[in-house]
C-alpha cells in the first residue's frame, strides 16, 4: 500500500514534493521504463541510477504537500520510528504518530504499522548505535541479568565489584545495607548498598527480546551466503600519531551489518566505546539490506511491548528504576509516593525521597537512551502533555490552611474550633478528603511579609466532636510537611498552593553521616556500647561535638536524657502527656517529632525542625536543645 502511494507521489507534478530519499522529482515515463528492476534494487538506488541529483527541500507539512493531489489517501497514524535513525541532513516528510498518552500504545496500531518497509538500510554508524544500546559498559557484551545502580547506570550482575563492610554508618544499619561496593563508574564515585541494587526487570525483558530477534535473523541467514566485512575502530584510530594496525581490527562475519555487529559484541570482540565501518562481501546486497531492515523493525516492535509504565500504561517518560528493579515514569512514581511508600508492583518498601530529586534519584540511563533513540517523537509528545497538565494543576490553590499552632508529622494535634471562618473550613474538609494545612502565625516585619510562616504540616482529621453552639473539638494526625508557594483568601480563611517537603533518601542519609564522622573514627568504633549515664568524659558539650557523633549515638543521647528527666518526675513527662504522645520512641526518624511535641521549648525554636531534610540534622537540633537545657533551664 505504501509502495503504490510512493510512486503516485513521485509522478506528481508538484515540484515541492521530495521522496523519502530526498531526490529531485523524476518523470513518470522513466520510472515506468525501469519498474522491472525494482525486485533487485531499492527506490533510492533506482533514483540514483536515473541520474536524479539530491537536493534539500524546504520542510513542508503533509497537508501542504498533498493539498492539490487527487485521490490522496487520508493521513495515517503510523509508527515510522525507523526514520528516527536517519541523519539530520536527510529531511523527510514526517508522518503523525499516535499519542503516547492514550491507553492504546503506539505498537498496538497493527493495521497502521509497516515494520518491514523502512525507507533506507541503516548506516554503519546507526548499526553501531543500535547494538550499543544493549551492551554493558564494563564487559562490552550484551547485558545479562542487568542491574541498574542507584546512580542510574546499568551493568551485568557478573560485572558488579566485590562488596565490603560499609563503615561510618549507623542509621538505618539494616542487614541489606551493611555491605556495599564502590560504584565502578568514575563519573559517580559513590558507595552503593547491596540492598539498593536489584535486577532491572524492564531492561532484562527488553534485552532478551532484542537477543531473540537477533537469533531469528541469524537463523534466516544460515541458508543464504551473506557476510559483512567489519572494521573495528577503537578510540583514537585515525588520529595523528596513532598506530593504525594497533587501533583497528578487520573481521569478515556471517550475516548482514546488524547481525554481524551484534555477533562481534556477543563474542566480546567489540568494545563498548569502539566504532565500526562496514563493507559488503557477498553479492546479495539487496537481500542483506532487506533482512537488516526487517530485523531492525522487529527489534523495535518487540522491545516496545516492554516499554509501558504500569501506572499510566503509556510509554515511559523519564524512566526511574526503584531498588526492587521495577521501573515507572518519574511523574507516576511521584504520585504513588504521595500516598504510599511501597512499590506498586511488588509492594516492597521504597527508601527514596518522595520528591524524587534528580540529584538523588537519577533516571535509568540505559532505558532512557533506548526510548530516546527509538521513539523520540513520542517522548516529545508525552513531555508536552505533562507540561500542560502541570500548568493546569497549578492554576488553583491546593489546600485550606489553618493559621494557629505548630504541628509535626506522625504526631497528634487537638484543636478547639470556634471561629466561623474555621468552622466553615473544617466542615468543608470533613466533606472532602479530611485534610488541611497547619502553620504557625508570625508577626509581619514589613508590609510585604505574611502573617504566617512558610513551612507547615499537613493534618488529617481522625475524630470530630460538635457542641450545640457549633463549636467543635478536632483530633488530627500529622501526615507530611509542606512549604507554601502561593496563597490567597477564600471565605475568610487562608488557602495556598504547596510543595511537599520530604527527607533525603536513605543512601544520602548514610553519605551525610559517613562524611561528618570520618574524622572521629575512634569515637565511632566505641559507639556500639551505649553511653553510661555516669559517663561524663564522652558526653558532648558543644554543637561541634554533635556533628562528629554517629547518628545512633545522637539517638542514644536523646533517649538517655528523657530517661533521666522521667526519673526526676518533670511535669512535661507526666503520664497524661505520655498517654497523648506515647512513650519515648527508639526510632531515629520518629524521635525528633516526639521530642519536639513534648519538650516545653519555644515554638519558633521547634519550627527549625520543619525546615530540615534529614533525620540526622533533626537529631542534632534536638541534642542541641538537650545541651542548652542541661546548661541552663529555659
Amino acid at each position: 500500500m505504501r509502495s503504490a502511494h510512493f510512486w503516485n507521489l513521485c509522478s506528481s507534478s508538484d515540484p515541492a514534493y521530495m521522496t523519502p530519499g530526498h531526490y529531485s522529482p523524476v518523470p513518470s515515463s522513466l520510472l515506468d521504463h525501469t519498474l522491472t528492476s525494482l525486485e533487485k534494487t531499492t527506490r533510492c538506488r533506482l533514483l540514483h541510477e536515473l541520474g536524479a541529483r539530491p537536493r534539500i527541500p524546504q520542510r513542508r507539512t503533509y497537508e501542504q504537500i498533498h493539498a492539490n493531489l487527487p485521490n490522496t489517501p487520508p493521513r495515517a497514524s503510523t509508527e515510522a520510528e525507523g526514520d528516527d535513525f536517519m541523519s539530520s541532513d536527510q529531511p523527510r516528510v514526517v508522518e503523525s504518530r499516535p499519542s503516547a498518552l492514550t491507553s492504546n500504545p503506539v505498537h498496538e496500531a497493527e493495521d497502521e504499522k509497516d515494520h518491514g518497509n523502512v525507507e533506507h538500510p541503516l548506516s554503519g554508524e546507526q548499526v553501531r548505535d543500535v547494538i550499543r544500546l544493549i551492551q554493558c559498559r564494563k564487559c562490552s557484551r550484551p547485558l545479562r541479568d542487568p542491574i541498574t545502580l542507584p546512580c542510574g547506570r546499568s551493568l551485568c550482575r557478573r560485572c558488579l565489584p566485590e562488596t565490603h563492610t560499609r563503615e561510618h554508618i549507623s542509621y538505618p544499619a539494616t542487614p541489606n545495607r551493611l555491605r556495599g561496593f564502590e560504584c565502578p563508574y568514575q563519573e559517580c564515585g559513590r558507595s552503593h548498598a547491596v540492598g539498593d541494587c536489584g535486577v532491572d526487570v524492564i531492561l532484562t525483558k527488553a534485552v532478551n527480546n532484542f537477543k531473540a530477534e537477533m537469533e531469528k535473523a541469524r537463523d534466516i541467514i544460515t541458508t543464504a551466503e551473506i557476510s559483512t566485512h567489519v572494521i573495528i575502530l577503537r578510540p583514537g584510530a585515525g588520529q595523528m600519531g596513532s598506530e593504525v594496525d594497533d587501533e583497528t581490527t578487520s573481521r569478515i562475519v556471517k550475516g548482514g551489518p546488524l547481525v554481524a555487529v551484534y555477533t562481534l559484541a556477543e563474542s566480546g570482540e567489540l568494545d563498548y566505546s569502539s566504532n565500526v565501518t562496514l563493507a559488503e562481501v557477498s553479492s546479495l546486497g539487496d537481500e542483506a539490506a532487506t533482512i537488516d531492515i526487517r530485523t531492525f523493525s522487529k527489534v523495535k516492535e518487540t522491545v516496545r511491548t516492554e516499554m509501558d509504565c504500569q501506572v499510566c500504561y503509556a510509554l515511559f517518560y523519564d524512566p526511574l528504576t526503584t531498588v526492587c528493579g521495577h521501573t515507572f515514569c518519574r511523574s507516576c512514581l511521584h504520585r504513588v509516593l504521595d500516598h504510599s511508600s511501597y512499590c506498586p508492583i511488588c509492594r516492597r518498601g521504597l527508601s527514596v525521597s518522595p520528591l524524587l530529586y534528580r540529584e538523588s534519584c537519577p533516571s535509568n540511563e540505559h532505558l532512557k537512551t533506548i526510548i530516546q533513540t527509538f521513539w523520540a517523537d513520542a517522548v516529545l509528545t508525552r513531555g508536552d502533555a505533562l507540561a500542560a497538565e502541570a500548568l493546569n494543576r497549578h492554576r488553583e490553590f491546593d489546600i485550606p490552611i489553618f493559621v494557629c499552632t505548630l504541628s509535626f508529622p506522625m504526631m497528634p494535634t487537638f484543636l478547639h474550633v470556634f471561629e466561623p471562618r474555621y468552622r466553615l473550613m473544617i466542615r468543608r474538609a470533613l466533606e472532602g478528603d479530611r485534610t488541611f494545612g497547619m502553620v504557625l502565625p508570625q508577626r509581619p516585619r514589613t508590609a510585604n511579609d505574611t502573617h504566617f510562616v512558610e513551612y507547615g504540616t499537613l493534618l488529617r482529621i481522625v475524630n470530630a466532636e460538635y457542641f450545640a453552639d457549633g463549636r467543635s473539638l478536632i483530633e488530627t494526625i500529622g501526615i507530611s510537611r509542606f512549604r507554601i508557594t502561593r496563597n490567597g483568601i477564600l471565605d475568610g480563611y487562608l488557602v495556598g498552593s504547596i510543595e511537599r517537603i520530604d527527607d533525603i533518601s536513605i543512601a544520602e542519609e548514610e553519605d551525610l553521616e559517613a562524611t561528618e564522622t570520618q574524622q572521629a573514627l575512634e569515637r565511632y568504633e566505641s559507639a556500639a556500647t551505649h553511653m553510661s549515664e555516669d559517663s561524663t568524659t564522652s558526653r558532648p558539650t558543644t554543637p561541634e561535638d554533635l556533628s562528629k557523633m554517629p547518628t545512633s549515638e545522637l539517638l542514644s543521647l536523646g533517649v538517655s536524657f528523657v530517661t533521666r528527666m522521667q526519673q526526676q518526675s518533670v511535669p512535661w513527662l507526666a503520664q497524661r502527656m505520655l498517654t497523648i504522645y506515647g512513650e519515648c520512641p527508639n526510632d531515629p526518624a520518629l524521635f525528633p517529632w516526639w521530642f519536639a511535641s513534648i519538650l516545653p521549648a519555644k515554638e519558633y525554636e521547634k519550627y527549625k525542625l520543619l525546615e530540615t531534610r534529614s533525620v540526622r540534622e533533626r537529631l542534632k537540633i534536638c541534642c542541641g536543645w538537650i545541651l542548652e537545657w542541661e546548661s541552663s533551664t529555659w
